[in-house]
């Protein structure tokens, strides 16, 4: 039988990268939705290409977060792409 500590050591880098996956895609897809706005654009041309990205950077995230070789990796590289986009949403807002 194992430990409990065994248990969780090799569960918990798969439920951070689902977590990572589940609310790091949704605020990167979020985020460049809204980045979207920033551009030279119409306003209604702008709503809807940041919805037609969110979905590809969705995606994009939760294929990152299960591609490369740690989960800290994974949340690291969620914050590296979220930061500019953070800039260009609050630019917007």
């Amino acid at each position: 039988m194992t430990s409990v500590a065994g248990r969780v050591r090799s569960v918990g880098p798969l439920v951070s990268r689902i977590a990572a996956a589940l609310f790091g895609g949704y605020a990167l897809a979020a985020l460049a939705s809204v980045a979207v706005l920033a551009l030279p654009m119409s306003t209604p041309q702008a709503v809807l290409t940041g919805e037609m990205a969110s979905f590809l950077v969705y995606a994009a995230a939760v294929i990152w977060v299960f591609a490369v070789r740690s989960a800290l990796r994974a949340w690291a590289g969620l914050l590296v792409v979220a930061a500019p986009l953070l800039l260009a949403a609050w630019s917007v807002w």
